[in-house]
């Protein structure tokens, strides 16, 4: 086969970047520790019980989970409540926060990006991935995006074949 007839990948050549989030997906366990079972007819926190409750809890259950504290009833909890179950649950838990399920993996996702490295794509032209089979929440998107403005060449969202582009640095 002559090389004017061979097959060319030009979004190998292209020199994108691609940023897949799925890739830093944080793998383990997600826990809610829900404080309704414990409220005193649905409604109350009782100190002195939920304190017995605390005390006498097996806290190691939750030894290297991703963990968020919440309420799922319209009750009022006194904040030292949350605090007090956090206390117990970060001698075990990987990751410890405040919330439903869905604000536990906006957590996760958000203490993952405050941690990248993003030196790495640094005046790179970036593709961030766009379709994902992991629950990966909208801020992770945002806060990344944030994230690497300030470095990178350009951003677009979508697949290498196929973007949408989002920023492009100003010429110096």
């Amino acid at each position: 086969m002559s090389d004017e007839n061979s097959i060319i990948n030009k979004v190998a050549s292209s020199g994108l970047l691609s940023l897949d989030l799925e890739e830093l997906y944080p793998q383990g366990k997600r826990t809610v520790f829900d404080i309704t079972p414990l409220l005193w007819e649905g409604i109350a926190l009782k100190e002195k019980d939920f304190r017995a409750f605390v005390k006498d809890h097996d806290w190691a259950q939750y030894h290297g989970q991703f963990v968020s504290v919440h309420c799922s009833a319209d009750a009022i909890i006194p904040t030292w409540a949350f605090m007090l179950v956090a206390v117990h649950l970060q001698q075990h838990a990987t990751f410890v926060t405040q919330g439903d399920a869905e604000q536990l993996e906006r957590a996760l996702f958000t203490d993952l990006i405050q941690q990248l490295d993003v030196e790495h794509y640094r005046d790179a032209r970036i593709v961030v991935k766009g379709c994902s089979k992991l629950p990966v929440p909208l801020n992770a998107y945002v806060e990344l995006t944030a994230k690497l403005l300030p470095v990178v060449k350009s951003l677009m969202f979508g697949e290498p074949c196929s973007t949408v582009p989002l920023y492009k640095a100003p010429k110096a």
